[in-house]
């Protein structure tokens, strides 16, 4: 891996959500066209609120959150009032990624994307495993 330059600065917002574009770009057939249906939100943080309701006291420990009723759980009936949607927090990324100093921040995006789809979806962790290798 290359140092930085030191006139770089950190990754986007836009950056990370292009690169989530391009992990839904990679799944399977089957998946591709529904995942790219789901909204994407990127954020700096997740809002208090979000915070609360998970129970999570530190924003930092929320990479990503699926905000959506799963296709295994979703009816003709249901009354659609927004879309499904995944948000990424971009801190909370930024700060596993330099912890971990040992993927890519493709890799970490990829991985967090995944993770939520996993919820939209209905995945088992050998559905997972299958599509993120890293999950293993």
């Amino acid at each position: 891996m290359t140092n930085p330059s030191p006139d770089s600065i950190a990754p986007s917002l836009a950056l990370l959500e292009q690169l989530a574009h391009e992990a839904i770009a990679t799944l399977p057939d089957p998946f591709r066209a529904p995942a790219s249906h789901i909204l994407l939100r990127i954020e700096d943080f997740p809002e208090d609120e979000m915070l609360e309701d998970l129970g999570v006291d530190d924003a930092f420990d929320l990479t990503g959150l699926y905000d959506g009723i799963p296709l295994t759980e979703k009816s003709t009936a249901d009354q659609v009032t927004r879309p499904d949607a995944i948000w990424l927090f971009r801190r909370p990324i930024l700060d596993e990624w330099a912890e971990r100093g040992n993927v890519s921040l493709k890799e970490l995006v990829s991985h967090v994307v995944i993770h939520e789809l996993a919820h939209h979806f209905g995945w088992s962790d050998d559905d997972i495993a299958a599509i993120d290798p890293w999950w293993e």
